[in-house]
């Protein structure tokens, strides 16, 4: 088979590649991660008038009409740069799920606004409880009137602080881990009842723990069916983790040609570490473990338009050889590049750092070993 990139995707990769290597740089990065706000907001701006918002997201309402390997390409671009600002969240989550299950007035006025910038949005899905269980659901949404009335805690929702709206799973029926009774919500962040506890994380991007206490929503908040929304939070997350695959495939490929390099360079006994056979032996499995995530990201992709079964498979395939392989390539550049490997002006360490929340995210290396398993 053919894994060519079209000449629009190279296109696409190339006007990444240049624009965060021109104005993402690791120290740059370093300053603004460590600012007030956490990031610096042109370069939300700037990736709107590159298309990157748009391109996954459907002509019909201001996308490019591009599809999962376009969002594969950019997320392996920001994986290299260690970008922190909520695009899986945003375009791939909310994207998806308001082209797939948004009412015509819900589209119209939500894609337009993702693509072009105005708009951020966090996917507040998991709960203390919950354990990467999608359906395990204490915050509940209880119809009153002509809508709902949402209470519950959500934990770790990523990019919230920047967010101005909200996407939130909550149980409109049934028990805690039911599958039928799953509804999804779009809630302002500002509404009356929300309130949030902002931190940063390990990787230097943000969270919030988010409280809705008594959050009143009109009908037209719900996206899709009512009760029956967990097929669709299933399979906009299988979209989010093969995006963070790629994401981690751009950290493990700027681990290792930094390892290389340096390798080239530092010299013990005389001669350049990277001489020794040991080493080379080493640096050439960090190689291979990228190679076998780029390939396994790739099928998960591919996959994504599948049917059900066969789509789980394999993103839960690629996500458990990117769990793997993460480590194992962070551990290794780490060391290889000795004490300095651990310190917080290298780059090395953050992308260790980015490459072990990626672990976590929609499940880990044992979570999804389980659900391979299990289909």
């Amino acid at each position: 088979m053919d894994f060519s990139y079209s000449e629009e995707q190279t296109l696409l990769r190339n006007s990444v590649g240049r624009y965060l290597a021109d104005n993402y740089g690791f120290d740059a990065w370093r300053k603004f991660t460590r600012s007030g706000e956490g990031r610096d907001p042109a370069h939300w701006k700037q990736f709107a008038e590159l298309g990157l918002l748009a391109a996954p997201l459907p002509e019909a309402y201001g996308g490019l009409g591009g599809g999962p390997v376009d969002a594969m390409i950019v997320m392996n671009e920001f994986g290299k740069a260690l970008v922190v600002e909520p695009y899986v969240s945003t375009v791939i989550v909310a994207g998806g799920m308001l082209a797939r299950a948004g009412s015509e007035a819900q589209k119209e006025e939500w894609l337009a606004k993702i693509a072009t910038g105005e708009t951020m949005i966090a996917f507040a899905f998991a709960e203390p409880t919950g354990r990467y269980n999608l359906a395990d659901l204490r915050t509940t949404a209880k119809k009153q009137g002509g809508g709902y009335v949402l209470n519950g805690h959500k934990a770790v929702v990523l990019g919230a602080p920047w967010a101005d709206m909200l996407l939130v799973t909550a149980r409109t029926a049934g028990g805690q881990r039911d599958e039928k009774g799953v509804s999804v919500f779009l809630v302002d962040k500002r509404a009356k009842g929300v309130s949030a506890r902002d931190y940063p994380t390990v990787d230097g991007g943000r969270a919030s723990e988010i409280t809705f206490e008594n959050v009143e929503l009109p009908a037209a908040a719900a996206i899709g069916e009512i009760d029956a929304a967990l097929a669709l939070v299933e399979r906009v997350s299988d979209d989010a983790i093969a995006a963070h695959c790629a994401e981690a495939v751009g950290c493990m490929s700027v681990l290792t040609d930094a390892t290389v390099a340096y390798s080239k360079t530092r010299k013990q006994f005389g001669k350049p570490i990277g001489s020794f056979q040991a080493l080379q032996h080493r640096m050439v499995d960090m190689f291979m473990n990228m190679e076998q995530s780029m390939s396994m990201t790739l099928m998960a992709t591919l996959k994504l338009n599948a049917g059900d079964a066969e789509r789980r498979k394999a993103v839960s395939a690629a996500k458990v050889q990117i769990g793997k392989a993460g480590r194992f390539v962070g551990q290794q550049a780490i060391q290889i590049h000795g004490g300095m490997g651990m310190t917080d002006e290298l780059n090395v360490g953050h992308y260790f750092k980015r490459l072990t929340m990626i672990d976590t995210l929609y499940g880990n290396v044992d979570h999804h070993l389980k659900r391979f398993a299990a289909l």
